[in-house]
């Protein structure tokens, strides 16, 4: 017989304990312990029993068949396609994750105009009504014969009708809102949404049918669910961006089938999302002219180089600690450089609040961005504009130095087609290419100091 026992698990990392704890010993949260019943078997399981024989399912890696031209499928949006490694595996299950309205379902039901060409897809939704699917399909438009609706939350009638009509694509939105019967926890509780991933991962590998997952993200941000839901799929995507601003970015976190610094640009508009083609254009519009705290930046999300612009205003606080105020870039970064900034170059920042924003809602975690933000803190502090045709790049070490950065090449070529004049780069990444080959005019430095003095 079965006998019913309450754990308690956390909902932020699915830590499970027999007891009530105010706060998660495995992440450090604090009242984040839930009430769970599962079921405990009394019948014993006897270890001399002879496993299932698996010999003939073990099979050489040269045995194996893979057709390149059916690997992938293209969504029809070379940005997304771009942030999945070049389209949608056969088999994989990818996450989809993001703010509340910033366009996750949009771009799902958008794609299926592309793929229900050649594809049949099955949209299953738990938060919507086939009709309100229907309207939203027709504000897009949206239409194809080959897309079928099924508005249901049970998830292993879902996953028996997935292997009944055996579509080619398979999108789930979303994973909170499905159940498994017999779990006697809530929809969107944490041993739900683990057992249904891995139900649907199942499902999706058994059959070969990729599948989208949409995952709702918690009041920090982070992705709601036990952090073993990330690991179970094959690719975790998240939608950045502020609900103020059209732009939406679209960044891999992590990805079994290519590479998760790849990045995709979108613009929300009345038709949905559209694709930014030209990222740098698109941040680099509606910069000020002859306004000090401002410089750009070039840094690499995967293969491509994206200009931005970096703001900085440092004024006179009012308050005994003064203010820091980073957006867009690192926190304790931005206190790296100031300290830099103080010791070895003389400008003190004591008594001033300093405030940094990345334009446009661009993240930057690339130290290359480490000599513009110094740069604009320095035009910030004397009020001096640097030229709008100017352009820098560079690490900066705790001694002052300029330490050199990768795809040199890349970032200077980018500068030169977006009508650039000057870049100030590192002098040890000279090596790396030939000035004669660009129409630009490239300015090397070893020091901060030197940076400062060829403005």
């Amino acid at each position: 017989m079965a006998k019913v026992k309450s754990i308690f698990v956390c909902g932020q990392c699915g830590y499970e304990s027999a007891k009530w704890n105010g706060k998660c010993p495995s992440c450090g949260a604090w009242n984040s312990f839930e009430e769970v019943e599962t079921t405990v078997s009394k019948k014993s399981v006897s270890v001399s029993k002879k496993s299932a024989d698996v010999s003939d399912k073990i099979l050489c890696i040269n045995e194996i068949e893979a057709a390149d031209n059916e690997v992938r499928y293209k969504t029809g949006l070379n940005e997304l396609d771009r942030v999945l490694g070049g389209g949608l595996v056969k088999g994989s299950v990818v996450l989809l994750s993001g703010e509340p309205g910033i366009g996750k379902s949009t771009i799902l039901l958008q794609i299926c105009r592309f793929l229900g060409g050649n594809h049949t897809i099955l949209y299953i939704s738990g938060e919507e009504s086939v009709r309100q699917i229907k309207l939203r399909a027709g504000r897009l438009g949206v239409e194809s014969e080959n897309l079928y609706l099924l508005a249901l939350t049970d998830a292993e009638t879902v996953c028996d009708a997935i292997v009944e009509n055996k579509p080619d694509i398979v999108i789930v939105d979303s994973i909170q809102t499905m159940s498994i019967r017999d779990i006697s926890s809530a929809p969107g509780s944490i041993t739900q949404v683990r057992e249904c991933t891995n139900l649907f991962m199942r499902t999706a590998k058994s059959e070969e049918i990729p599948m989208f997952i949409v995952g709702h993200v918690n009041k920090d941000g982070a992705i709601a669910g036990p952090k073993v839901m990330e690991h179970i799929v094959d690719a975790v995507l998240f939608f950045e961006g502020e609900r103020n601003l059209s732009y939406r970015i679209l960044r891999a976190v992590k990805n079994r089938f290519g590479s998760t610094n790849e990045i995709g640009v979108f613009e929300m508009g009345d038709s949905g999302l559209k694709e930014v083609e030209n990222p740098s254009l698109m941040l680099l519009s509606g910069r000020p002219a002859d306004v000090s705290g401002s410089c750009v930046a070039c840094v690499m999300e995967g293969s491509r180089p994206i200009l931005a612009e970096v703001q900085a205003l440092v004024t006179k606080s009012g308050f005994s600690a003064p203010r820091r105020v980073s957006t867009g870039f690192d926190y304790n970064r931005l206190a790296l450089i100031i300290a830099v900034l103080e010791k070895r170059l003389g400008f003190f920042f004591g008594q001033l609040d300093v405030y940094v924003n990345v334009v446009g809602g661009l993240r930057i975690d690339e130290p290359a961005a480490d000599l513009s933000i110094a740069l604009a803190l320095y035009s910030g502090i004397t009020d001096k504009p640097i030229d709008e045709k100017l352009l820098a790049f560079g690490e900066i070490g705790l001694g002052g130095e300029l330490r050199s950065v990768s795809h040199i090449a890349q970032r200077i070529s980018e500068a030169q087609r977006l009508g650039f004049k000057r870049c100030i780069v590192p002098k040890h990444s000279l090596s790396a290419i030939d000035k004669s080959s660009f129409d630009i005019d490239i300015i090397p430095a070893s020091t901060l100091r030197q940076a400062f003095n060829s403005l």
